[in-house]
């Protein structure tokens, strides 16, 4: 007699849609079109759709010099909190001269950015016990799916002006100043907001900072563009310094090595938080080691090996700096490529947007139905919010480059014109 076959109940499981950026990637690899363009991920890649491995990291051998260094030990597990000498070289690149107070610093190597958001929130979730967690609006997709999944509620401040395409400020500080709650967390977008390009004053960060500390509010920094997004390591972590140099604030931050040393499946990242005092800081350590030891147990060890090569390196450092800036020029130019071309077919709107904003993305203004437009008539995939990954493209191909910034502007003001705001 066979035993009855036992049912768990999971095909009652509520049905979750892909998440929208791999689902944009999806139907771009079922197009048969040899047109085609996906604008969708945050991704840099060279004038030919490549992916480019940086000379710092390629010809300059940071490859070899972690490979010529190897030992038995390359095998062997890293402690909890990651390769020590990477997390210290990573912190005093965030943090500048405050990074030497390296007695208040919880600092801990993870899975990219990712999973120092992933860790970062859980961390807060327990300890803090916020009300809520602020996202700005529109903000990373991941942000609200992380936060969800610790239990937070997930709360939106205005950022985004459709009308003027730029910075709602006016409307942000109303709603911080009004409705938060003392010991909720602010998640801030360290420079190159994801996804609009637009990010705020350096007056206004400082008018920012001041919510925060009157309000009660913990600030969360997700740093992923350092050095990436202007080509200056210290401009592009500027905000978060300001906040450090307040001297008033503990805070979190999130750091990414996957956009700007290029090492995306790698998984180079960091968390640090900056507490009130040495005894904080050594108490928090446990607990997010702990965290950390159920969720991983340790991270890896090559693409910290790769990264700490690179920062500790002063040749190496030099040529990287070479590469920050020559990436972070190469996206200027495609976005003034772009606005150039919409406003050579006289495409209805203004475009200057395009040329303002920072980063790797573009919040376009377009309209879902535009967009839907774009789609199926010039193959070009953008996600439905309208915004677009500057240096990316495949044509068949990913990103905005000079062989098809043509074919994407064309698209674009078709479907402008099909379809008026």
């Amino acid at each position: 007699m066979e035993p009855a076959a036992t049912s768990y109940g999971f095909s009652n499981l509520e049905a979750i849609p892909l998440d929208p950026h791999y689902a944009l990637k999806e139907a771009f690899a079922d197009d048969p079109s040899a047109k085609k363009v996906i604008l969708g991920s945050g991704i840099y890649r060279d004038g030919n759709s490549e992916p480019w491995v940086l000379p710092s990291i390629e010809e300059r051998k940071a490859e070899k010099e972690v490979d010529e260094h190897k030992s038995s030990a390359r095998y062997e597990y890293l402690p909890i909190s990651g390769y020590a000498p990477f997390v210290t070289v990573a912190r005093d690149l965030l943090f500048g001269r405050y990074g030497a107070k390296a007695d208040h610093f919880v600092s801990l190597q993870t899975i990219s950015g990712t999973g120092a958001n992933s860790l970062g929130a859980q961390f807060l979730s327990k300890s803090l016990r916020p009300s809520a967690v602020w996202l700005s609006n529109p903000s990373w997709v991941n942000h609200s799916n992380i936060w969800g999944l610790v239990g937070v509620k997930v709360k939106y401040y205005p950022y985004w002006d459709a009308q003027k395409k730029t910075l709602d400020f006016d409307s942000m500080v109303k709603k911080l100043e009004t409705e938060t709650v003392s010991g909720d967390v602010i998640l801030l977008h360290a420079c190159a907001h994801n996804p609009t390009g637009v990010d705020p004053t350096k007056e206004q960060w400082a008018k920012i900072a001041d919510i925060c500390e009157s309000r009660g509010l913990f600030p969360f920094f997700d740093s992923a563009y350092q050095g990436f997004a202007s080509g200056d390591l210290d401009e592009d972590a500027w905000a978060l310094r300001h906040f450090v140099s307040r001297g008033t604030l503990e805070l979190v931050a999130a750091q990414s090595f996957s956009k700007n040393m290029g090492l995306y499946g790698e998984r180079v990242g960091a968390l640090h938080l900056l507490t009130s005092s040495p005894e904080a800081a050594a108490k928090a350590k446990g607990h997010l080691c702990q965290l950390q030891r159920g969720q991983i147990s340790q991270p890896p060890r090559r693409g910290a090996h790769l990264a700490t090569a690179i920062l500790t390196n002063q040749v190496l450092f030099q040529k990287w700096l070479i590469d920050l800036h020559e990436m972070s020029s190469r996206i200027k130019s495609m976005r003034q490529a772009l606005y150039e071309e919409l406003v050579s077919l006289g495409t209805p709107g203004k475009w200057e947007h395009i040329i303002s904003q920072i980063g790797m993305f573009s919040y376009t203004g377009l309209s879902s139905v535009q967009v839907e437009t774009i789609q199926s008539e010039s193959h070009v995939y953008i996600l439905k919010s309208g915004r677009i990954s500057v240096p990316g493209c495949e044509f068949s191909f990913e990103g905005v480059n000079a062989a098809n910034v043509k074919h994407v502007a064309k698209g674009i003001d078709t479907a402008v014109r099909r379809h008026p705001v």
